[in-house]
């Protein structure tokens, strides 16, 4: 310390300041912080922390029983761009829920109950690089424009989920997509999937764990890879005929039949005209020759 009378340096001062303002730095219970980092990982939450520091960059509430992510309080952290969520209760939808946090970059939703992602889910991310919805088992529909606004998103898991489709153009048209997870989940390898399957086998994409990307129905095509399916599809679907197709088939055979019969019934009458009247003719030059 400085002698009594004598100022304290100014570098001594800056840090005592530190100290004082690190101690008074709050930090939500049961949770361990620092420098921009709030870590809640494994201590059986039931409610989103309160007094996060409102500087905090990065939140980790992994391994806890969190069902619901307040959108006021999460708004607060402005700043934040890595946030994971696994492993817990969370169900539903959360549409709207990550309207204040837009400069996320990294969300992981795995390992909940999450039921669906629609356009208003996570159309608010748009700096979202890395997005896992994986082990989601009520995941049952991701709406065809639900990352629309997610241009930037690199690295999307959808695995182990109940999802049964989807739409192609929902991974077709996001540029910097370069992972994309769809392994265990129940497709329905039909006609309506061969185009998704089809841009898989086409796309720059890579496909982690490809051999357990497989049909779960129909039955015929279960276990299938998509290679293998596709395959199959192809010739299925190209050559299948529905029943607007044979109505359609039928109404050309009509037309056909009925304008083949019209011809053929206009050719025996000019026919027979042209019979008469050669006949005709040929008796009038006979009576002529006979008046002569």
């Amino acid at each position: 310390m400085s002698p009594p009378g004598r100022p304290l340096p100014l570098s001594l001062m800056f840090l005592l300041g530190m100290g004082m303002a690190s101690e008074s730095i709050s930090c939500p219970s049961r949770c361990s912080c620092q420098y921009l980092e709030v870590n809640c990982t494994g201590q059986q939450l039931q409610e989103f922390p309160a007094a996060i520091p409102l500087d905090t960059r990065q939140l980790i509430l992994a391994a806890n029983n969190v069902s619901y992510l307040p959108a006021v309080e999460l708004s607060f952290l402005a700043d934040l761009v890595y946030l994971d969520c696994s492993k817990n209760l969370l169900g539903g939808d959360l549409d709207f829920t990550f309207i204040g946090v837009a400069k996320l970059v990294y969300l992981d939703l795995s390992f909940n109950n999450l039921t669906r992602v629609t356009f208003s889910t996570f159309s608010h991310l748009l700096s979202l690089v890395v997005l896992k919805i994986s082990d989601n088992p009520k995941l049952v529909a991701i709406e065809k424009d639900a990352f629309a606004n997610n241009t930037w998103l690199r690295h999307l898991d959808v695995s182990r989920t109940g999802l049964r489709f989807l739409d192609t153009s929902t991974v077709r048209d996001l540029p910097n997509l370069r992972f994309l997870g769809l392994s265990d989940n129940l497709w329905h390898c039909n006609c309506s999937f061969l185009d998704f399957i089809t841009w898989m086998t086409e796309s720059n994409v890579h496909f982690p764990d490809a051999d357990n990307v497989t049909c779960y129905t129909p039955e015929g095509l279960r276990a299938l890879t998509m290679p293998a399916a596709e395959a199959q599809l192809h010739f299925t679907c190209l050559t299948q005929l529905y029943k607007q197709d044979y109505i359609f088939l039928c109404l050309v055979g009509f037309c056909i039949f009925f304008a083949g019969t019209t011809a053929a019934w206009l050719a025996g009458v000019c026919a027979v005209i042209y019979e008469l009247h050669t006949s005709k003719q040929a008796e009038e030059e006979e009576e002529e020759e006979d008046t002569v």
